[in-house]
């Protein structure tokens, strides 16, 4: 058997490298936004569920949304009200949460008619919103069952349908405020920067020297 020319054997090689890269090269490039976007979609009972404590801020109204014992929702609530003291938890490792009342222990879903009301049980689909943080900086919340159904309240704090509401509308625009009296959970993120003055070294010193001449 004839033994196979070794510029033969080289021009072989370069035409499987060749091959191999264009495979890889036509492969398109993981969509991460895509990625996200699905396991956003899943509940993640993996993960411990991140828990904050705020008050929603209507934009219109004024005032806090609360969560009353008779399973009403508005936003009529003042400053450190007790019943506008929120509990939100995190459905998933992105923006969709749950919120319930800390007070009353009811949760704030959205029925199929759009309207807020107060659930015991909030493992549904209509219980959960995805934080949406909009340009002006306030936050929207999409019902998660109801897409494009988002939490609007009225000037006068009342809450409106879901149906009615659009993410550019100032009813559905929120912010988010520690409850009054409250300090924040990590203090030292919020003091001033400390400067601290180093003695110059010989060559600092030659510098400040020679662009001072």
């Amino acid at each position: 058997m004839r033994a196979v020319p070794s510029r033969l054997r080289y021009l072989f090689l370069h035409l499987f490298v060749f091959c191999f890269y264009a495979q890889v090269t036509n492969q398109s490039p993981p969509n991460f936004t895509q990625h996200v976007s699905e396991q956003s979609k899943v509940t993640d009972r993996v993960s411990r569920r991140l828990i904050r404590i705020y008050q929603l801020y209507s934009r219109t109204s004024g005032k806090h949304v609360q969560v009353l014992p008779n399973k009403k929702i508005n936003a009529m609530a003042e400053d450190g009200d007790a019943h506008a003291k929120l509990i939100v938890e995190t459905d998933t490792f992105g923006s969709r949460v749950r919120i319930k009342g800390a007070e009353t222990g009811l949760y704030i879903c959205m029925n199929k008619k759009g309207k807020l009301i107060g659930k015991e049980n909030g493992q549904g689909r209509d219980c959960i919103f995805t934080e949406i943080v909009l340009e002006n900086n306030y936050t929207a919340l999409r019902n998660a069952r109801y897409d494009g159904w988002y939490m609007a309240f009225t000037r006068r704090g009342r809450p409106r349908r879901g149906s009615r509401t659009r993410q550019h509308q100032r009813e559905v625009h929120f912010m988010k405020r520690l409850p009054k009296g409250q300090q924040p959970t990590h203090p030292g993120q919020h003091r001033p920067f400390d400067f601290i003055h180093y003695p110059f070294s010989q060559r600092t010193k030659r510098t400040r020297y020679s662009l001072q001449r």
